[in-house]
């Protein structure tokens, strides 16, 4: 990190402006080479400056260039941002006269990777500010700006300090018996923190269901056989005609994909092939793949025919899908009913074609998910796979330092499980790290993030 960085932060394309970052320690003496304005080197940090970029004495493009010296930036080193006129050609021109000028291009995600090695922010408001241009709803967003300020990571913060305590009493009953004052370590103390630690562990673990929920959205799947309406369910759903619709069986033979916001939450729709027996070698690889896609999906629509009996297809899906968040759509309705409905769970009827009852669909979702009840006041969830993965790891060691107390360990072994869970919870805001992991996260930034 001793060279100076440069990118173009906003996107690429014609607008009103670029902004192009550098930070670095040549920051200020890089972009003083070619600024016009011969005020900005010895400027007070913090401040903005009306000039021309210019490379060998021709005028590149008028610009305000704004100056703040380290501590006080986001990298915590020299940051200058250049406001050009938002022009491809200028913009770029600007870049290329840096990089010639000594700056080099920066990676994906490397001015957020110098703030977390620099200690401006941690793993957790990392994935916070990724997860805050991805954001997709409010309630995401919001989630995501808790994380960067440091909401979530304070959950872990205070888990981290109730084992510190812990760990500190055993260090003192350990190497310093003499000192009468220190609490005792006892068997059923630790046992009591470490059934205090796993419940607050849990607690995270469950509320961060809704996260996920919040920044992916809920997968769904559009599931039944050929000819009850699927294609039209999802173009009702999303208000166009996405999926083609006609009355010959198999026309959907490939998934069809869509997205629809429901109350800040999203849906990820998938309308599948129709699923039943054929020979048709190009109908039955998407009916394999309507298959493979509900054993991976967050909620499946079952949509059946209310103007017909229960077929032997039908019966096939709905054990198919016993084991997942469902909903029965029993479509149709506007005609004379034939289904046995009587044991079908989750039902909900409606006429995709006549847009009958379709809010009852949504009503539906809303309550197997309990949207309702997800909290937007103080949405301090971990929302990223990698920090679940870790806590599900911790969980697994609690119960291990749990079997070792009920084995009768002595407190030096226990230390060392708990040294580990210490050192697991580490990795979730990057106190503890691997060089190759920090590579990992930020590579999926943008370039001049």
């Amino acid at each position: 990190m001793n060279d100076t960085i440069a990118a173009i932060s906003t996107a690429q394309g014609v607008g009103a402006i670029s902004i192009i970052r550098v930070s670095g320690s040549e920051a200020i003496e890089i972009v003083s080479k070619i600024f016009s304005n011969k005020k900005f080197k010895t400027a007070p940090s913090h401040t903005i400056h009306y000039g021309y970029i210019t490379n060998n004495d021709e005028k590149i493009d008028e610009v305000l260039v704004s100056k703040m010296l380290a501590p006080k930036t986001f990298t915590k080193e020299d940051v200058v941002e250049i406001n050009t006129h938002g022009g491809i050609v200028a913009t770029n021109k600007v870049l290329e006269i840096l990089l010639s000028n000594g700056c080099r291009l920066a990676e994906p995600g490397e001015f957020s990777k110098r703030a977390f090695l620099n200690g401006r922010i941690d793993l957790t408001e990392a994935e916070g500010i990724m997860d805050l241009i991805n954001a997709k709803t409010e309630k995401a967003s919001q989630m995501a700006i808790n994380q960067i300020n440091g909401k979530a990571s304070n959950l872990i913060k205070d888990l981290r300090n109730d084992l510190a305590a812990i760990l500190a009493n055993i260090e003192v009953n350990l190497n310093y018996p003499e000192y009468e004052d220190i609490e005792e370590m006892t068997v059923s103390k630790i046992s009591s923190s470490m059934d205090n630690l796993e419940t607050k562990i849990k607690k995270i673990c469950l509320e961060s269901k809704n996260g996920e929920l919040l920044k992916n959205g809920i997968k769904t799947v559009i599931v039944g056989r050929p000819n009850v309406g699927k294609s039209s369910l999802l173009n009702n759903l999303i208000g166009e005609d996405k999926a083609i619709v006609t009355e010959i069986q198999g026309t959907t033979r490939d998934s069809v994909e869509a997205t629809l916001i429901l109350d800040n939450i999203i849906l990820n729709l998938i309308d599948t092939a129709g699923i039943r027996k054929t020979k048709d070698l190009v109908e039955s690889l998407g009916v394999e793949k309507s298959l493979k896609l509900v054993n991976d999906a967050d909620l499946v629509l079952l949509v059946l025919n209310y103007n017909e009996k229960l077929t032997e297809d039908d019966k096939k899906i709905i054990n198919q899908i016993k084991d997942k968040k469902y909903i029965t759509i029993i479509n149709k309705c506007d005609l004379a009913k034939k289904i046995d409905d009587e044991n079908l769970q989750n039902k909900v009827y409606v006429s995709a074609l006549n847009n009958i009852n379709i809010d009852g669909i949504t009503n539906k979702i809303k309550e197997l998910f309990n949207l309702e009840e997800i909290e937007t006041e103080d949405m301090s969830y971990l929302g990223s796979a990698r920090s679940l993965s870790i806590l599900n790891k911790v969980r697994e060691a609690i119960k291990e330092v749990k079997q070792g107390l009920n084995q009768g360990f002595t407190l030096d072994m226990i230390e060392i499980d708990l040294k580990n869970i210490w050192n697991l919870l580490g990795f979730i805001i990057g106190e503890t790290y691997e060089e190759e992991l920090i590579d990992q996260i930020f590579k999926r930034f943008c370039v001049g993030k």
